[in-house]
């Protein structure tokens, strides 16, 4: 009897040694895999920060985080993406405010004309508590969460010598402006004085050596990559969009990392954030003098208070279709955050 109870005993400790090494176990973190998916090609800055954010979390992570890049529509076509993300078949894109303003209507302003007053306003925007709450937003609506915002450009005007200097919004009256055939584009065209003017883009060079149009805005390197300033003679530096795009991964497939493993991956991205920008920053500035060695007027004092109070005018007065959607107290928040 005595036998017994002590070999009753003794698998009694047994199994409990190994219900507590399974437990443990169970705790350990695990390996994880991330995959991130873009439409961007390789040369541009925020695909170069993919790479950056994988060696960088790699690093941190001693291995225990990987991540697979995929840019150049590799595994999705840009819509396909972003639904992709959602669903959980992706676990991280870029996504931005247009992409999300189709679920979260009041988004479509950070894509209009002068929420931004430049960089700097964005930036004290977006790394501020009215970025964790826009992030939140996202989270609760959608199932993915925007993990920080990378700097993509800033939209300036570009203008045949027909238009002559511009440096009002009153001197765009007139200007037949190209924009994109959506509601949104046109009217940020209103609202930035132009007569807009719906075109294809591959029909912008053409157009604007034909005069069909007399300016376009796009982003420095665009107005490069593009050629337009071989067929243009101003460059207004209006900074009248300042374009950013949201590195952003699945809800559940976040809240599966544990703690520290979220930690690092935010730190990572923090570091892809700074390459992007800088370089980004860096290119814009280097085009100004690349621009004016072309022959082009490049105008760096155009009135941006009244292109602003123009624009802000217009969106709700000549465009309520588009700012009905607003949240309008953030709306004036920001505004007040200008520098």
């Amino acid at each position: 009897m005595k036998r017994t109870v002590l070999m009753l005993l003794a698998l009694t400790v047994a199994a409990a040694s190994v219900l507590a090494s399974g437990a443990a176990e169970a705790r350990a973190p695990e390996s994880v895999t991330l995959s991130f998916s873009s439409q961007s090609v390789p040369g541009d800055a925020h695909t170069q920060a993919m790479d950056v954010f994988k060696e960088e979390v790699e690093r941190l992570s001693g291995g225990q985080i990987q991540v697979e890049v995929y840019h150049s529509g590799q595994l999705f076509s840009q819509e396909g993406e972003q639904t992709a993300v959602r669903r959980g078949t992706v676990d991280m894109v870029y996504t931005s405010p247009p992409w999300l303003s189709e679920f979260i209507p009041y988004m479509s302003m950070f894509a209009a004309a002068y929420t931004f007053a430049g960089y700097d306003h964005m930036r004290a925007v977006y790394d501020g508590p009215i970025g964790d709450r826009l992030f939140q937003d996202v989270v609760d609506n959608l199932g993915i969460r925007p993990l920080s915002a990378f700097y993509l450009g800033t939209r300036q005007l570009n203008l045949v010598e027909s238009a002559g200097e511009v440096r009002t919004p009153q001197q765009m009256r007139g200007v037949k402006l190209r924009v994109p055939g959506s509601p949104a584009w046109i009217a940020m065209g209103r609202a930035l004085g132009g007569d807009p003017t719906p075109l294809a883009f591959t029909e912008v060079y053409l157009g604007l050596r034909t005069g069909v149009v007399q300016g376009q805005d796009n982003p420095l390197p665009t107005n490069l990559n593009a050629k337009f300033y071989e067929v243009t003679r101003y460059i207004v530096l209006t900074d009248h969009v300042v374009d950013t795009v949201w590195p952003t991964i699945n809800e559940q497939k976040w809240q599966s990392l544990t703690q520290q493993q979220q930690r690092w991956v935010i730190q990572a991205l923090e570091v892809a954030k700074e390459h992007v920008d800088r370089t980004n920053l860096q290119n814009e500035a280097e085009l100004v003098e690349y621009f004016r060695s072309a022959g082009l007027v490049v105008i760096e004092d155009p009135d941006k208070d009244a292109f602003v109070e123009f624009a802000r005018n217009s969106y709700l007065n000549d465009s309520p279709e588009i700012s009905s959607a607003w949240d309008l107290d953030l709306y004036e928040e920001i505004g007040r955050m200008r520098q």
